[in-house]
């Protein structure tokens, strides 16, 4: 199993971004997937975005694209996840997970999690 750990969080103002790591204890270089989930109070949490860490290939959802994008540094076992545009509808616990168990990699079907970070976004 990986071991993950999110940095990054923090409060910002609408408008603003932060930009979140993932740092893995061990990173894959075959065909698998990094990825991005957050959770809201009251709510289930849901994918973000993905990426395949063989060749970088990135996944969204609907209500990343075009604000959010995710990267990875495979020299230092780290994904990113830079978020733009923020609104106070993005604050979330933001959850970095590896190793999909599910052909749909924003399914919440992942091996490894990380503890969470936690992004407040005020107007």
């Amino acid at each position: 199993q990986v071991r993950l750990m999110e940095s990054g969080g923090g409060s910002v103002q609408a408008g603003g971004s932060l930009r979140l790591s993932c740092a893995a204890s061990r990173y894959s270089y075959s065909s698998n997937f990094m990825a991005w989930f957050r959770q809201a109070p009251g709510k289930e949490r849901e994918g973000i975005a993905a990426i395949n860490t063989a060749d970088g290939s990135p996944f969204y959802a609907d209500a990343a694209k075009g604000r959010f994008t995710i990267s990875q540094d495979k020299a230092k076992n780290t994904v990113y996840l830079q978020m733009n545009s923020l609104t106070p509808e993005d604050t979330a616990v933001y959850y970095c997970a590896a190793g999909a168990l599910s052909d749909y990699v924003l399914d919440t079907s992942y091996s490894s999690w990380g503890q969470g970070t936690q992004v407040t976004v005020f107007s």
